[in-house]
């Protein structure tokens, strides 16, 4: 076996190729960590967005999309009023009546923008229990609840959306009364306001849907309730159910961020390659010399992958502490939401593997180059 030494000693040689090797290699792995970020993002804040014990209801054939669905005003009261089993707090039942319509915004009369505004009742507080007010406090009519994220998915300034401040909505001043968080779901860019408010702004006389949150009852309880009641024209989701549909939905445009990847890490990995086959080369003569002496081929391909294994450690760490410093907490938008790049254990141990597979198979091809030729002819060369 050689010494790890002779593996150090050559890698030294020519820093340029060093360097070269290094940056390749960690380009593919940031590729692959980034990657791997959007849709770990993606697919949480997809998967989180959805309660199990939320049920929505929605008009029938409209279970795409709740933007375009429309039921009667009538159905919230019809729903408290029949349905059991429902959470409950103070005598108060967690129904939800709501409006969901994207909507142009502008700030300081600047550009207008097209956020999703959600109108809601007090009693939206208890379907949706993981939102809190962060900043401020609740709104009352003529005022907004902004999420944390909006400024993002608007392409705002951060302290363009705090409390205090107005915003122009269609023709209407509101003012931001707080700000609300909902750890890792598409509600954190979403713009809050009164349902009368908005009903009145949009001149709408349908709402969205009914938001329900299930106590002791159970869905299909809800789901035969739909059936019953024809004349209501609804039909019934579990609220994980829906966004598992909108994941889905999303599932080619996460398979691009890999496409994407994939193709920019396999020139980046060409380079590569090139880069070993040019550090190898010259060499041919050195390693012929070395199996004279009585080095195994399996010796010397050990040591030479050791050399590539290295330089491509390094570039994965580099693009580990590049991904860390520049990845890491941005809030990447789409068009239901936004969500926030992590670099989590799933996506450095991507990483990882990616630096450790680009090491261990990149030095196989210039290695066998370098192997194959008979001694006699290999100790003639001019490598």
């Amino acid at each position: 076996m050689l010494p790890f030494g002779y593996a150090i000693r050559n890698l030294m040689r020519d820093p340029m190729r060093l360097l070269q090797a290094v940056l390749g290699s960690g380009l593919v792995v940031l590729m692959v960590m980034i990657a791997a970020a959007i849709n770990n993002g993606m697919t949480g804040v997809l998967s989180a967005s959805g309660s199990e014990e939320n049920v929505i209801l929605l008009g029938a054939g409209s279970e795409e999309s709740v933007l375009r669905s429309e039921i009667s005003e009538r159905t919230a009261g019809i729903v408290e009023s029949s349905i059991t089993g429902l959470e409950e707090t103070a005598g108060v039942r967690a129904v939800s009546p709501e409006i969901h319509q994207m909507i142009y915004i502008s700030v300081n009369s600047k550009d207008r923008k097209q956020a999703f505004v959600r109108g809601v009742t007090p009693q939206a507080l208890m379907v949706h229990q993981e939102v809190s007010v962060q900043e401020g406090r609740y709104l009352r009519p003529g005022q907004v609840l902004v999420g944390r994220l909006a400024w993002r998915r608007l392409g705002l300034p951060e302290d363009a959306l705090q409390p205090g401040k107005e915003i122009r909505i269609e023709d209407s001043t509101m003012t931001i009364a707080g700000i609300f968080s909902a750890p890792g779901t598409v509600m954190e860019s979403e713009i809050w306001m009164d349902i009368n408010d908005l009903r009145s702004m949009s001149q709408r006389e349908h709402l969205s849907c009914v938001v329900v949150r299930l106590g002791d009852g159970e869905f299909e309880d809800i789901d035969l309730f739909t059936k019953q009641r024809l004349d209501l024209e609804l039909g019934a989701l579990r609220e994980s159910d829906y966004f598992a549909k909108i994941a889905a939905f999303y599932a080619p445009i996460r398979g691009m961020t890999w496409v994407t990847a994939l193709l920019i890490a396999t020139g980046a990995l060409l380079g590569g390659l090139n880069t070993l086959y040019a550090a190898f080369a010259p060499r041919i003569r050195e390693i012929a010399t070395l199996q004279a002496i009585g080095y195994g081929r399996r010796a010397i391909m050990f040591s030479l992958i050791q050399e590539s294994t290295i330089a491509a450690l390094s570039g994965a760490l580099l693009a580990s502490f590049a991904a860390i410093g520049l990845l890491d907490g941005i809030a990447v938008s789409f068009s239901i939401g936004s969500f926030i790049l992590r670099v989590s254990p799933s996506v450095a141990a991507a990483g990882l593997i990616t630096g450790l597979g680009l090491g261990l198979i990149g030095a196989i091809p210039p290695g066998l180059r370098c192997l194959l030729p008979p001694l006699p002819s290999a100790l003639r060369s001019a490598g």
